[in-house]
Formats: structure tokens, sequence, C-alpha cells
């Protein structure tokens, strides 16, 4: 059998159930998708082992009491991340027809609102001081407007190395973004600079990538004009940046609300929690759904390929994050005390729920691209104006528990309010539930009996061997125990999408 025969059939096998043969447009954009899952990975896990090191040694130097004012002012702030462009970049993207003229207008439009948010910032920054009762907060959210403003001139650059599937320059952006607030934070941190540190590394890693993006790809950007591109911009850049809004509402008012109610105090210990929790969800997540948007993008109008893509990513997600996000809450006890410090000890709790949120989180980060590409973002901010309905009042009446309540309000509530959503792509995309089950089998089944045995070595350590020990053990038990699954059950999935990689 030769080599391309061997990959052919690799490829079958690599494709998740209820799902058709590749064609030969399919081949090119599986090897546009692992090209560019493949730089995002090795560049910004590179950049990901300094970011982890630097967190751990910062949460070691600064105060919950600073990452608890960082957090009040994050939680205005976060709003401007999802909205500042109004949408432009998603545009850009998504209307593949759209010439050099549109696109300038497009992002003459991103960059108009991207100043408006900016004055509206310096004008909002007193009153968030007043909301949390706490005047330090004021200079925070001024550093953070400022940064949001600098990021705003790489919408456009960045938008159409997306478009054009440039995923390689899009991970050096990234990963030397994360090197430059990275080394930044741990320098100011170890300089004495306290809360300050926190908003800077972002400043700094946005004033050294900014001109980079603008070098990548140069582009002209034109005073809005054309009265049916601003039209089909702000329509679609509409229901794009309300779905935002509402994810930013409910996922960020769970902070809002632990600041107000329960302090700063307890904000920094919910923070870190947070932080840890998410922390494998996101940084694997992303390798995907950078790359996701465009690959859906440019097969729009083929629901079978993006039925292909959507499982497959869907699978890869899930062999990825689940283990991590169980393992990290089966672990939490040991890792609190031996990597951060008996200060720490009250996250505990709060990091076990939310890592177990974050195993279901990382498997809806799939479902906004396709709706988005298939034409329903519509839809996508129905369902997170739901969320922003649902989820607070959840979190609200978690705080009766403290952090621990609000941290089971994500995982009664989140999955109730994005269920509606994963049937609606299921009915787009025609997925039968049973062929979604079987492509998440791999992953669930092998968390499953690494579980067991992370829990029997916990009971035989205990009281036996010192907490880093004992913590050693945990981890390096989980992750035989799930590498051994997969290569006994699941080895010929493994293989076949190895042998994709390598052909490509």
């Amino acid at each position: 059998m030769d080599a391309q025969t061997g990959a052919a059939e690799a490829a079958a096998e690599a494709t998740p159930p209820g799902t058709k043969q590749l064609t030969a447009t399919g081949r090119s954009l599986d090897r546009s998708l692992l090209v560019g899952v493949a730089w995002t990975a090795g560049v910004k896990w590179l950049a990901q082992v300094l970011s982890w090191t630097s967190t751990f040694v910062l949460a070691r130097i600064l105060s919950p009491n600073d990452y608890g004012l960082f957090g009040m002012a994050q939680v205005f702030m976060a709003l401007l991340g999802p909205i500042y462009d109004f949408g432009a970049g998603a545009t850009v993207i998504q209307r593949r027809d759209y010439g050099p003229r549109q696109v300038a207008e497009v992002g003459g439009i991103g960059l108009i609102f991207g100043a408006i948010l900016f004055v509206l910032t310096l004008l909002a920054a007193k009153p968030i001081g007043w909301f949390f009762h706490e005047p330090a907060v004021v200079p925070i959210v001024l550093l953070i407007s400022v940064f949001q403003l600098i990021r705003s001139l790489q919408v456009l650059p960045r938008s159409l190395l997306a478009r054009d599937l440039e995923f390689r320059q899009l991970a050096l952006l990234d990963g030397t973004s994360q090197i430059v607030a990275t080394i930044s934070m741990f320098t100011l941190a170890l300089m004495g600079f306290g809360v300050w540190t926190l908003p800077m590394g972002p400043i700094a890693a946005a004033l050294v990538t900014t001109p980079m993006a603008l070098r990548m790809r140069r582009h002209r950007v034109a005073w809005p004009r054309d009265r049916t591109t601003l039209r089909e911009t702000v329509r679609f850049g509409y229901h794009v940046i309300t779905a935002r809004i509402g994810r930013y509402l409910y996922g960020d008012s769970d902070f809002l609300i632990v600041g107000r109610v329960l302090g700063k105090t307890a904000l920094g210990l919910y923070t870190i929690g947070w932080t840890i929790a998410t922390i494998p969800v996101e940084r694997i997540s992303e390798l995907l759904t950078q790359v996701a948007p465009s690959v859906f993008s440019a097969v729009q109008n083929e629901r079978a390929e993006i039925r292909r893509y959507f499982l497959a990513i869907s699978q890869g997600l899930a062999i990825l994050t689940v283990p991590a996000s169980v393992g990290l809450a089966l672990t939490a006890h040991d890792f609190v005390l031996v990597v951060l410090g008996e200060k720490w000890r009250m996250a505990i709790v709060p990091l076990q729920i939310l890592s177990l949120y974050a195993a279901f989180r990382s498997l809806t980060t799939v479902t906004a691209p396709v709706l988005v590409a298939t034409g329903h973002a519509r839809s996508d901010m129905r369902f997170t104006m739901l969320a922003t309905l649902v989820l607070p009042v959840l979190f609200y009446i978690g705080t009766r528990w403290g952090t621990t309540g609000v941290a089971v309000a994500w995982v009664v509530g989140f999955p109730v309010v994005a269920l509606p959503l994963f049937r609606l792509v299921f009915r787009l995309l025609d997925v039968r539930a049973v062929d979604y089950l079987r492509a998440l089998e791999p992953a669930l089944v092998s968390t499953a009996v690494m579980a067991a045995g992370v829990l029997l070595v916990q009971w035989l350590a205990t009281n036996r061997l010192p907490a880093g020990a004992a913590l050693a053990a945990e981890c390096l038990t989980g992750a035989a125990i799930y590498g051994a699954m997969m290569r006994a059950r699941y080895w010929d999935r493994v293989r076949a999408f190895v042998a994709i990689v390598r052909k490509r």
C-alpha cells in the first residue's frame, strides 16, 4: 500500500461517526486546520510554560487584595474585549466576498467604535471606583482602557490573516504577546510594583505586537461611505457583539457579585481559583477555536464538511480538556497547598468545583463559530441573552454559601442554558446525539478510569506521604492511566490523527 492510500485510510478512520469521506477541498482545509493548530500549539505552549510559572510566582508575591482590586477593574473592563471592534473582525472573516474597499471601510468602522469606547471608559473610571467603594480601582481602569485602545489597531490585520488562513503569523503574534506580558509582570512584581503589575503586563505586550501585526498584514483603512457595506456590517456586528456582551455579562457577573457582596478578599480567592481552573481549558481551547472560525467560514455552504469539523474538533477538545479539568479537581487540595501556599487554602473548594465546570465549558467553545459561519449569529445572540437572565440570579443566590456557592451555580446553571444551543447546532448540522457522544467517548471513558486511579492513590497516600510527594504521585498516576486507556482502547483513533499530521 502506498503512502497516499495509507493517508486516505487514516483520514477515514479519523473521521468522527456520522460524517462522510473527505473531498479534495476537505483535505486542503484539513491541512490548513492542522497547520494552524500546530503553529498555534507550538508557539503558545512554549510561551505558556513561562506564563504558568509566572502565575504561580505572582500568587506568592502579590496578595489576595491585589488580585481583588484588579478583579474589580476587570469586571467592567472585560466588556471592552468582546466589543471594542463592533464585530469588525468577525465581519471580515465571515464575509469572504468583500473586496479591498469594503474591507477598508469595515476597518474604519472598527477604529471609530474603538475610539468611542476609549472615551466612554475614561468617563466611567470614577463611577466604577464609587461602585466598589475602592478609589484605587480608578487608575487601574484607565490603564486597561489604554491597552484596549492600542489593541484595536490590530483588529484588521489579525482578521485578514485569519481569513487568509495565515495561522503561523497569528501564532507568532499571540506567542510574542504572551511572552512579553509574562516577562513584564514577573519583572514588575519582583520590583515591588504590587497591583500595578497586572495591568502593565498586557500594555507592554500590546506595544510590542501592534507594530508587528501592522507589518505582517499591511492594509488600508477608509472612512465608511458605502451604505450597503455599512448596513451589513452594523447588522452583523450588532448580532456578534450583542452575543459577546451577553457572554461578558453572565461570564463576569460572578466576579461583580462576589466583589460587591463578599468583598475584595473573597474576590481575590475566587479569582485565583477561577484562573487556575480555566488555564487548561482556555489555553487548549484557543488552539482550535482561533483556527476554527476561519475554517468554518471557508466551508460555510457545505454543511457536511462543517459537521465533520464540528465532531472532530469536539473530540479533540474533549481528549485534551476533560482529563486536565477533572484531574485538577481531584488534586486541587495538594496542588494549592504545595504550589500556592497556605494563604490560599480557602480557594481549594471553589477551584475543585470550577474545574468540573471548565470541563463542560470547553465543549461549548465550538458552537458559536458554527452558528456565526452558517449565518445564525442572531440565534447565538438569543441564547447568550437567556444565560444573561438566568446565571447572575443563581450567582447572587449562591453568595449565601460564599465563593463555594457561586462556583456551584456555574455547575448547575451553565449546562441548563447551554443545552438548547447544542440542540440547535445538532439540528443545523444534522448531528445525532449518539454521534456526538461517540465522539466524546474516548475522553469520557478514559477520564473515568483515570479518576478512579487517582482517588485510590490519594487514599493510599493519606498520612503516609508529604503533600508534595502525594501530589506528584497523583499526577503521574493519572497521566499514566489516561495514556494507557487511550493506548489500549482508542489507539486506532489516535493513530489515525497522527498519520494525518505526519502526512501534512
